[in-house]
């Protein structure tokens, strides 16, 4: 992919280098100080994009999870499976758009497919609800998860969203109750499940399709209990208390690998994967298929019970008792 065409506000410097480049190469100036001139120039944008990149601020994090020109769901299927046919529907209300599921290859096995998907125009937002699922997307998902488990097809699920949709219609039909179903039934799935979140990790929404043998992000998503807006009018009462939300949250991949709520960080090209969408795609499809050979090959007993150990243990910590003066 070309470079983005949007800019965030901490990648400034970045855009004036770049725009450097495109100007020397513009000329088309072949002689050797000129070829040196860029050689070097080159050299040094790969420098500034790598520590840029490598000391985001939690909430510039969460602007690149966010960033218009990030791969989504649709992206990746195109870019990882062989084959994608999708399945709509719950069998009971409707099919949402918030989230796809379908049959899909990968380097030729056959596993089941879940992801939430946001939209890229307006019209395909507006449809999807910005990747905000109801009630009958996850019970969608579930539904599919379970004809994996009965035709013995590994679960990849990729989560990508700000949250479950908060409104009164999905209230109405079972929005917590429906999520609580899934994690319950996800947790005694008889077949393999790989989660990844490639963008937003928010709230119940990510939960509701987000419990999994391996869980692993993308090196610059993020994955929280609650969106910063939503903390921050919490704690604060005021949105614009954001960034120091974002930072309290401890939820970017470098802190939940070392809590261990996730398994597993998967390194984005530099300067992000909205900058190469297909080295991103080759990144991920290389993890899952080594996350899925792996699992495949534990039988089903050991594989339920390695997966309830697994949530048992977080948040687990020790009291002790202060030191005496």
């Amino acid at each position: 992919m070309a470079g983005p065409h949007h800019r965030l506000e901490f990648e400034k410097p970045i855009a004036e280098l770049e725009a450097k480049v495109e100007q020397l190469e513009a000329q088309d100036d072949h002689s050797a100080d000129a070829r040196e001139e860029l050689r070097l120039l080159k050299r040094e944008l790969v420098e500034l994009r790598k520590e840029v990149y490598g000391n985001l601020e939690p909430w510039q994090t969460v602007q690149v999870a966010r960033h218009q020109d990030r791969p989504m769901t649709t992206d990746y299927i195109d870019l990882i499976f062989e084959e994608f046919v999708e399945l709509h529907g719950d069998k009971l209300f409707g099919d949402d758009r918030a989230i796809r599921t379908g049959f899909a290859k990968l380097d030729g096995r056959k596993v089941m497919f879940v992801g939430h998907q946001k939209g890229k125009t307006l019209k395909e937002r507006t449809a999807c609800h910005y990747g905000c699922a109801h009630p009958e997307g996850y019970r969608k998902a579930m539904g599919k998860m379970r004809m994996a488990e009965k035709y013995g097809m590994p679960v990849i699920c990729f989560i990508d969203t700000p949250g479950a949709y908060p409104g009164i219609g999905a209230e109405e039909r079972g929005q917590a109750q429906v999520i609580a179903e899934n994690m319950l039934e996800m947790s005694r799935l008889r077949t393999p499940l790989v989660c990844v979140v490639i963008g937003e990790g928010g709230s119940g929404g990510a939960l509701g399709i987000g419990v999994g043998d391996r869980v692993a992000m993308l090196e610059h998503a993020y994955y929280s209990v609650i969106s910063p807006e939503g903390c921050a009018g919490i704690l604060w009462k005021s949105g614009s208390y954001a960034e120091q939300a974002a930072s309290a949250l401890k939820m970017t991949s470098k802190d939940l690998l070392g809590f261990g709520v996730v398994d597993d960080v998967i390194a984005e090209p530099i300067g992000g994967a909205h900058r190469d969408h297909r080295q991103m795609g080759a990144r991920l499809k290389m993890y899952l298929s080594r996350t899925v050979q792996s699992l495949v090959d534990i039988p089903v007993d050991d594989l339920i019970e390695r997966r309830y150990e697994k949530f048992r243990v977080m948040g687990v910590y020790v009291e002790a008792a202060a030191a005496s003066e």
